[in-house]
């Protein structure tokens, strides 16, 4: 049974309080740069290049020195198998438009990035299996395959996941490519927080790498930090799924912006440098939230996440989650985002969890913000 697309609940209520929020605690990008800073970095050609550069149309694909550029975050894959979009979103969008038909069936694994369910469902059936969050929320394999119809077409994964940060472990990540590969299945592979583990142990490969029908979605918003350029991709080696993808994609943005385009290549030429001051906020982030959760064991069943800059914990204050939130980002102007805005339409997602952010450099100023609202309320 497909679903008429619902409100994105995450992005509406993000929208409320993203810009007004002193605090923005819940946050799921890592601390941007400023342009000076960016070409700062950049070779004088690229400088060049984009001080330079003609503001028309570019390329629907993306510009080719971009998906050059691109190409060499994955071990496996050439410029012709990237395809650019205006963000992971429009990405997504495409991506499930081009594969699933009224006929499919998909499989969606949940909590999740609202778009990875309600694209799918308002096209096909599609079936839910939950992470666990009693198992430090670990996905059981073999519900995936029990999930599997005749029909099934696509199995869409993230890891490390929003929100939990779970990263599957790599002997499951390799079962679910048996199975796909069993049975001619699409893996679409939401991996924009790759690279930012806690641990390098647990990074996964990325899916085109080592699946021939895996589908790899990164974007330069999460784990570079750069939001602002609107710049996505999807990495595939099947030439004709990424032709009708271009020619979907038509339909929508035609094309990128071109100084986005020539900022995203300064900064992929630089991703060692962006990547690890994002692991250094993120690491001292965590080192603080770990002495701040521990002062409050009786409200937050606070535990580290393995991988990306988000966790989703439980809160156990008596007023529950949903007014515990709304009453922190109106008297203390610190935001988190609640369970209620990762209600799926698949599966049971467990009440009274927020979600925290912890990508950005203001995060000991808004654990000092919260400890100070929970203090003075006597919590």
């Amino acid at each position: 049974m497909t679903l008429p697309m619902r409100d994105f609940a995450l992005e509406t209520y993000m929208s409320k309080w993203e810009f007004v929020a002193k605090y923005n605690m819940t946050g799921s990008d890592a601390e941007s740069l400023r342009l000076p800073d960016l070409l700062a970095m950049a070779t004088e050609d690229d400088r060049a290049d984009f001080e330079n550069l003609s503001l028309g149309y570019t390329e629907t694909f993306g510009a080719p020195a971009l998906r050059e550029e691109i190409a060499r975050t994955y071990d496996h894959v050439g410029p012709e198998n990237i395809l650019c979009f205006a963000g992971a979103e429009e990405a997504i969008y495409v991506a499930m438009k081009v594969l699933l038909t009224a006929d499919d069936h998909a499989i969606v694994v949940t909590p999740n990035y609202q778009a990875a369910e309600t694209l799918p469902l308002s096209i096909c059936a599609v079936t839910g299996v939950a992470l666990d969050i009693d198992r430090d929320w670990d996905l059981d394999i073999n519900r995936i395959e029990a999930a599997l119809r005749p029909n099934t077409k696509l199995i869409s994964v993230n890891f490390p996941n929003n929100p939990t940060g779970k990263i599957l472990p790599r002997d499951s990540f390799d079962a679910l490519i048996d199975l796909c590969r069993k049975h001619g299945l699409w893996l679409f592979s939401d991996e924009v927080y790759r690279l930012i583990e806690r641990d390098e142990a647990l990074r996964l490969p990325q899916a085109v790498d080592v699946y021939e029908r895996g589908i790899s979605l990164n974007v330069m918003s999460k784990a570079y930090g750069l939001p602002g350029l609107r710049i996505g991709w999807l990495a595939c080696r099947d030439g004709d799924f990424l032709t009708r993808c271009e020619r979907y994609k038509h339909f929508l943005s035609i094309c990128n912006s071109a100084p986005s385009e020539v900022l995203a290549r300064m900064a992929l030429k630089n991703r060692q440098a962006i990547l690890e001051r994002t692991r250094a906020i993120v690491r001292s982030n965590i080192a603080q939230l770990n002495l701040f959760f521990a002062e409050f064991p009786h409200l937050f069943d606070w535990r580290e996440p393995d991988g990306g800059c988000v966790a989703f914990i439980r809160y156990k204050g008596a007023d529950g989650v949903e007014t515990f939130t709304r009453r922190l980002v109106e008297e203390a102007g610190v935001f988190f985002l609640p369970s209620s805005v990762y209600r799926s339409d698949l599966t049971d997602v467990p009440e009274n969890c927020l979600r925290v952010g912890f990508g950005r450099l203001h995060v000991p100023e808004g654990i000092t913000a919260l400890r100070n609202w929970l203090n003075r309320n006597g919590l």
